[in-house]
């Protein structure tokens, strides 16, 4: 199953998308040897927002608290397309994810078929509502290449302590939907994932989930750490288990964020998000949007923000320390994903 997932990410190399890396990689390590922001390339991975609103209301989400101070909307295809029609060449990895759900966005799976004409590798992340037996023949003739579902629980009773709003039967019966088209088109996409939230409330279903991911025919699970906000003096989500926290409890009872703050951080050298109404903003954890280093939607190419004055502002004062900028603070750089297993 693996197989052909990475097949398929490989097939999207390019000359000019390798060179791309290169140059990335290459600036970025001379960026650490010599202390000062130097950027070469495009950016090889864009998360993309299809939009901000959400059917659920989950505690640790600016969408499901409804807590944006920025504007809500749906990103709109032509703006999508001429973005990526100015990026393509070397964009490697779309992430078709940043706040809200998806499936929301009416036109959501048209734009990922548009991106896959343009050979890129695609992934989103979903809370698996909106799977209904059409919408999952859509995703697999869409071309999506990785398709991860929140199943934070193995009993409905467990699932919605965090994915409040939601129905635990609704979210597994549309994995089997995406499984079933899989098969009836004989597609190899997409990568069907089952993400795990470990929280408190269900990290005793670890071993349930992977059996139930099986008994569906997913092809995977990760297990992903939980990020809260207020996790100083402890919070009802951080784990027991302390292998499954972002956060270290301290000799005075408090807790901590485990993972060292470096002055050095990889995602602001070879990614970015990009706000459904053109925003661009340095990573995804900065969640509303807060530290806006350019609009592509005023005329400016993405390119001239990229290597703009507000961008190396940003890494200059990143390279001074990661404590200076509030976002960095609850960073263990967990957008990825802390383990996996097929």
């Amino acid at each position: 199953m693996y197989t052909h997932d990475v097949f398929s990410f490989l097939s999207k190399l390019t000359i000019k998308r390798v060179w791309n890396v290169i140059l990335l990689t290459s600036s970025f390590y001379l960026t650490k040897w010599l202390k000062r922001p130097i950027q070469w390339g495009l950016p090889m991975t864009i998360s993309f927002e299809p939009t901000t609103a959400c059917n659920l209301r989950c505690p640790e989400c600016p969408s499901g608290l409804r807590s944006f101070t920025r504007a809500t909307g749906n990103l709109k295809s032509d703006f999508f397309r001429s973005t990526i029609d100015e990026l393509h060449e070397r964009l490697l990895y779309l992430i078709f994810y940043f706040q809200g759900e998806p499936y929301i966005n009416p036109e959501f799976l048209d734009m990922v078929a548009y991106a896959q004409q343009k050979g890129i590798y695609t992934i989103t992340s979903t809370n698996g509502h909106f799977l209904h037996d059409e919408n999952a023949k859509k995703t697999i003739l869409s071309g999506l290449d990785r398709l991860i579902i929140s199943v934070d629980g193995t009993t409905q009773e467990t699932y919605e302590n965090y994915r409040v709003g939601g129905n635990l039967e609704a979210v597994l019966q549309g994995a089997k939907n995406v499984v079933y088209w899989k098969k009836a088109l004989k597609s190899t996409t997409p990568h069907i994932i089952f993400q795990f939230l470990v929280v408190k409330p269900n990290e005793h279903q670890i071993e349930e989930i992977y059996a139930l991911a099986k008994e569906i025919g997913v092809d995977e699970v990760k297990l992903k750490t939980a990020q809260v906000y207020d996790y100083k003096n402890g919070n009802p989500l951080i784990p027991e288990q302390d292998k499954y926290s972002r956060y270290a409890k301290t000799n005075d009872g408090t807790f901590r964020v485990k993972n060292e703050l470096l002055n050095h951080c990889w995602k602001l050298w070879h990614a970015c998000v990009i706000t459904w109404d053109g925003m661009v903003v340095p990573c995804c954890f900065d969640k509303d949007a807060t530290h806006k280093l350019g609009n592509i939607k005023d005329g400016t190419s993405f390119k001239k923000i990229w290597q703009g004055e507000a961008y190396d502002r940003f890494r200059k004062t990143l390279l001074q320390g990661r404590d200076k900028i509030d976002i960095c603070n609850n960073c263990t750089e967990g957008c990825t994903v802390w383990a996996s297993q097929d």
